[in-house]
């Protein structure tokens, strides 16, 4: 019993210490070392000169086929590390944008954050490039993101790949609203324990290890910055394109060939902290939601990958690589 209550007494400590353990990160990652060279895209969007980061990675093996990877909604292009290795291998050229408002790209102080605008953007740094075809994967908000570029550009999306994407229910239908400066509250109270916690319950099934790791410590770093303020109201903004910009209305109309990679054991739902436990149940399902998607976009195919929760390509590598190499290569 007493080594219980010294262990509760401890505890705020040792989540202190965690945390000043965090590298201290300033908001444009300067210094933070992306896996391959970065790159730069001067834009203009809403009468302001911003800066859009992205890697493109041309392997000496190149067959022609081009990929672009998007980030989710809390992450940025470095983790997808170990895929762009992979894919570069095969001979793909591989392109991976941080949006506006992530990563080493521009966080406006005032920005209306549509999925349109960064599909806009998106292309753009493919046109820059010289890129005419391309298969668009996204993940998590990144997959809403995917959906909205290959509506945009159908004769530019030659594939679809969706991997654990966020928006296949319409949360807004069963979640009160909230006002941006409700989830700007709310972003300000992040830290590394709390990013932890929500990663190790709603990604990795309350598991942990040096690859969840990284990737958590990249996200709290931000949190001990100076103007880590700026980076909470641009989430803050993000949060309410992804509540009301619902993309599954228009699955119906995609034209690309599509390539569902589902984790089945995900249940990440956003506004979930909002709506009562018999609500929460039903949100987030992926081994439905998985499938449901499918029967709804035409000409998709679906491969479950199963004991994995929101990120395959990081917990579940090899099933998640085998399927979408196979895919590309169709």
């Amino acid at each position: 019993m007493k080594k219980i209550q010294i262990i509760l007494l401890l505890l705020p400590f040792i989540c202190l210490a965690q945390q000043e353990n965090i590298k201290a990160l300033d908001i444009n990652l300067t210094n933070y070392e992306y896996p391959f060279p970065v790159h730069f895209l001067e834009l203009n969007n809403q009468r302001q000169p911003l800066k859009m980061a992205y890697m493109d990675i041309k392997p000496e093996n190149y067959n022609n086929k081009n990929i672009v990877l998007l980030h989710g909604k809390n992450f940025n292009g470095a983790y997808w590390e170990t895929t762009i290795k992979a894919l570069t291998k095969e001979g793909f050229r591989v392109i991976v944008p941080d949006q506006i408002g992530f990563g080493k790209s521009s966080k406006p102080d005032h920005f209306q954050y549509t999925f349109q605008q960064l599909a806009e953007n998106t292309k753009k740094v493919l046109d820059h490039l010289g890129i005419q075809k391309t298969t668009v994967l996204g993940h998590s908000m990144g997959g809403m993101l995917a959906t909205r570029f290959a509506l945009m550009y159908p004769e530019t999306a030659e594939k679809l790949v969706l991997e654990n994407p966020i928006g296949l229910e319409d949360w807004k239908l069963v979640v009160p609203y909230k006002p941006v400066e409700w989830w700007y509250e709310s972003e300000l109270k992040q830290n590394y324990e709390a990013i932890k916690k929500y990663q190790m319950e709603n990604y990795y099934d309350g598991k942990w290890n040096a690859d969840f790791q990284k990737w958590a410590e990249l996200g709290a770093g931000w949190t001990t910055a100076p103007d880590y303020s700026k980076v909470a109201w641009n989430s803050a903004l993000l949060y309410d394109m992804i509540f009301t910009q619902p993309v599954l209305y228009e699955f119906k109309n995609i034209k690309s060939p599509t390539l569902l990679i589902i984790g089945t054991r995900d249940k990440t739902a956003l506004g979930k902290q909002l709506v009562p436990e018999e609500v929460r149940k039903t949100m987030g399902n992926y081994m439905e939601l998985g499938k449901k998607t499918q029967k709804a976009i035409p000409n998709a195919k679906l491969v479950e990958v199963p004991n994995t929760g929101h990120l395959p390509h990081i917990e579940s590598f090899d099933s998640f690589i085998k399927p979408l190499i196979v895919f590309l290569k169709q």
